[in-house]
């Protein structure tokens, strides 16, 4: 997993650390700079592919500006340079230090150092065997050659390196180092597919757009495609994302038709209260909140979706409860699908979800210094006094003890 990110130098950030969990809730007043921290990371991602150019940005979730204006404005300090510059580190202290050069113009001619920048905590030498224990897996796994030629010189720098020869080593020796690898340890494999994910109910309703990312767009286009991929290739998947929308009342289940024609699109949608005959609705008939959860749940469900990701305002059109409800089912979801996740929302309920005694879930509240810099702090779980009950996390953000509200009100 990414553990840490430093961010220097973009839109409304100036300097910016974060220790990141599991699972990372921002709160903060509008125009904190919640979405900033979320771009940057996205701009960072982009720039390991090389692709820098607006029609990519925007399919990330980056809202597109000038170049010139996506550098941090304010006046020169010690901090301010030429470059915005985003760090990662991971979870076994691998840094990647990305520096991207904007110019004023406005057609986008960047420079990116991409992975040029990376530097390893550790020496090539120790890490060399783990190395080869993932790329055997990919192999096994049928990974085309040319993803494992870009893996080397990403990461490695061995462009030559005989690929053929692990082809007959031995899996059993391996399976520790396996297991490092589907817990998330090597989390710069999966970096540059970082995506900002924010739905919207036009595109879940009407299941006809197809995204430039596959599987799943940012705003929810190529769900249907994929969930009826699941349910014909991978129908244990589609399964426990049955199970887990059944935090909703009235959802008994939903398939996809078998008697669907080539252009339709269509999900058979089971609410246990209609009466025989009339208990299926479709995705059109669906109220609003139930699409939203869907996308979530295929979203962290699938092996096919990223592994770090973010979902921009999670609480769009969900009741409070349900919220506090979500949270905890994600977290859930987090765990057993190997999932890193930052989650930005304005709903106190949704705090009602987070266990904060968890390491793996953190509350961050998002804010402006006094100089109009973005910053964050960690709202770590207090014990109560006197043996009285903790004030809830919601009643603690309304009453403005965490902060995160606006100030002139």
């Amino acid at each position: 997993m990414i553990k840490q990110i430093k961010i220097e130098n973009y839109k409304s950030i100036l300097s910016l650390d974060l220790d990141l969990g599991r699972v990372n809730v921002f709160i903060g007043e509008n125009g904190s700079g919640k979405t900033n921290i979320l771009e940057a990371m996205a701009l960072g991602s982009a720039a390991v592919t090389d692709r820098l150019d607006n029609e990519f940005l925007g399919s990330r979730g980056i809202r597109i500006t000038s170049p010139s204006l996506m550098k941090s404005g304010f006046a020169k300090t010690q901090f301010t340079s030429d470059f915005i510059r985003i760090v990662f580190l991971n979870s076994i202290n691998e840094e990647a230090d990305i520096e991207i050069v904007t110019t004023d113009s406005e057609n986008l001619r960047w420079r990116s150092t991409g992975w040029k920048g990376v530097s390893y905590k550790i020496k090539k030498d120790e890490i060399l065997p783990e190395y080869e224990s993932i790329l055997e897996q990919l192999v096994q796994l049928g990974v085309k050659t040319k993803i494992i030629d870009d893996f080397l010189v990403l990461y490695m720098g061995l462009p030559d390196y005989p690929v053929v020869n692990l082809l007959n080593k031995n899996s059993e020796a391996n399976r520790e180092l396996l297991e490092k690898l589907q817990k998330g340890q090597w989390a710069f494999f999966y970096l540059d597919k970082f995506l900002i994910y924010c739905p919207e109910n036009t595109y879940l309703r009407r299941f006809e757009e197809e995204g430039q990312i596959r599987p799943l767009g940012i705003r929810g286009e190529g769900l249907f495609s994929h969930l009826a991929d699941l349910s014909r290739k991978d129908p244990e998947t589609f399964k426990k994302i049955n199970e887990a929308l059944r935090l909703i009342d009235w959802f008994e289940g939903f398939e996809i038709p078998k008697d669907l024609m080539f252009t339709e699109r269509r999900i058979q949608i089971k609410d246990r209260y209609l009466e025989e005959g009339i208990q299926y609705i479709d995705q059109r008939s669906s109220n609003e909140g139930f699409l939203y959860l869907l996308f979530y749940v295929t979203l962290f469900v699938s092996p096919y979706t990223p592994k770090f990701f973010a979902i921009d305002n999670v609480d769009n059109a969900l009741n409070p409860k349900l919220c506090s409800k979500l949270v905890e089912v994600l977290v859930k979801l987090a765990k057993e699908h190997d999932k890193q996740v930052i989650l930005t929302a304005h709903n106190p309920g949704l705090l009602d979800g987070i266990n904060l005694h968890d390491d793996e879930q953190r509350l961050f509240v998002i804010s402006r210094n006094k100089l109009g810099h973005t910053k964050a702090l960690r709202i770590e779980q207090k014990p109560s006094t006197n043996g009285h009950e903790p004030v809830r996390l919601s009643e603690q953000f309304l009453r403005g003890y965490i902060g995160g509200l606006p100030k002139n009100f």
